[in-house]
């Protein structure tokens, strides 16, 4: 079998989606990796390393598409924003996060016809045989990291308290909306980093984790007795819901130096959370992450991608925070890819058997048929970054799993 790792060509995306030490492996089974020229780059790995380890790399990264049955890819379909289209050839598999609800019909249709088979690694269902596959939880942890870190960077005060000749610094204080895998890692990481943390999640069941992390959990009296999914996620509220839930944050907020948000429903807007109004009561200099801003932002004003200044708060709204740390994003992306190439393989090929949950939840597209039902229905399982995602919107909290990150 041979398989191929083209690169990737969206703008600012530095991740690949096979390093190395990872190849190797593949390449000790028996497999041929094709690597096209300079798809390590980004991440820091070189032409050489890949050849060292038995991959064959090639200069023209069309020649990968020809050649490999097998295309693993960090982004593809609907979650490349510039609409490229790669050259998938007829009969290929496709392996990665593939944008599930964002894919033009059409365009499915048209690879269902080549007769291309689409796993979209977003679709993952939440269960303990999944975990070591799913990208969105290992790109969300390294969202919610990345999160507190550019937080800290960013907010006009040190984050931790300290005690000097020159007077006593108070803990910066940060409250972190979400508490999925990115929220929870935001909330590791700014404790670590000295911060004063407060939080708040939908799911009442999270409370546990959140105190677990020496975070204070902020307790809104809103009926939250229907705000999770069978799969674990939160799930989306009625508008008079979140009305009454921005009221009762605004004290939260107004209170905070940082505030990190991370609200997202797979395939739908994210919900507004914090308001204009909340960010009024914000103290000069105050500074928001929004996770959620791929979707539209949790945070009233958001744009995607860019940084806004509202009075004398700072918004932030990356969309793909993972790509800040690449070579781990990477190392993380690649493990969980080739394990799930490992379940699909049988004897050396792809085997479609839609009686394991694993395979029918990331179908999108086999034998010539196009699977929509598992974009269309409620999202129990993971959506596309952030997402990432943290690789990869809500009701007041994360879309992300709340089990832990994966191992790699």
């Amino acid at each position: 079998m041979k398989v191929g790792v083209p690169g990737e060509t969206v703008t600012g995306e530095t991740r690949v989606a096979l390093v190395p030490p990872v190849a190797r492996k593949l390449v000790d089974r028996g497999i041929e990796v094709l690597v096209a020229e300079g798809a390590g780059a980004g991440s820091n790995w070189s032409d050489d390393e890949y050849a060292a380890v038995g991959c064959e790399v090639l200069a023209d990264r069309t020649a990968v598409f020809e050649r490999a049955e097998v295309i693993l890819q960090v982004r593809g379909l609907g979650s490349r924003r510039d609409g490229e289209l790669d050259p998938y050839r007829e009969g290929q598999t496709v392996i990665g996060m593939l944008g599930p609800y964002a894919v033009d019909d059409a365009i499915l249709e048209v690879l269902a016809e080549r007769q291309i088979t689409l796993f979209s690694l977003e679709l993952l269902p939440r269960t303990g045989r999944a975990q070591a596959m799913d990208v969105l939880t290992s790109m969300a942890s390294l969202g919610g990291y990345k999160a507190a870190v550019m937080a800290a960077n960013e907010v006009p005060k040190l984050f931790p308290m300290q005690m000097t000749a020159a007077g006593t610094i108070s803990p910066a204080s940060v409250f972190v909306v979400g508490a999925g895998v990115a929220g929870l890692q935001a909330i590791a990481t700014a404790k670590r980093l000295g911060a004063r943390v407060r939080a708040y999640d939908i799911r009442p069941a999270v409370k546990e984790e959140v105190e677990s992390l020496g975070a204070e959990f902020v307790a809104l009296d809103l009926e939250t007795s229907d705000s999770a999914t069978a799969g674990g996620y939160a799930r989306e509220q009625d508008p008079e819901f979140y009305r009454k839930q921005r009221e009762a944050m605004t004290s939260a907020v107004g209170a905070a130096d940082v505030v990190i948000t991370s609200a997202a429903v797979p395939g739908r807007p994210a919900p507004t959370l914090v308001t204009e109004p909340m960010l009024d009561g914000m103290a000069p200099g105050s500074v928001v992450v929004d996770l959620a801003a791929e979707g539209g932002g949790n945070c009233e004003p958001t744009r995607s991608d860019e940084t806004v200044e509202y009075g004398d708060v700072t918004i932030f709204g990356p969309t793909n925070l993972p790509s800040a740390v690449p070579q781990t994003a990477s190392r993380l992306f690649a493990n969980n890819v080739t394990n799930f190439l490992d379940h699909v393989l049988r004897e050396g090929t792809i085997a479609t058997d839609t009686t394991d949950e694993i395979i029918d939840a990331t179908l999108l597209t086999h034998e010539g048929a196009v699977r929509s039902p598992h974009r269309r229905s409620e999202p129990n399982s993971p959506s596309s970054p952030a997402d990432t995602d943290s690789t990869d919107a809500s009701d007041g909290t994360d879309q992300e799993p709340i089990d832990g990150e994966t191992d790699a």
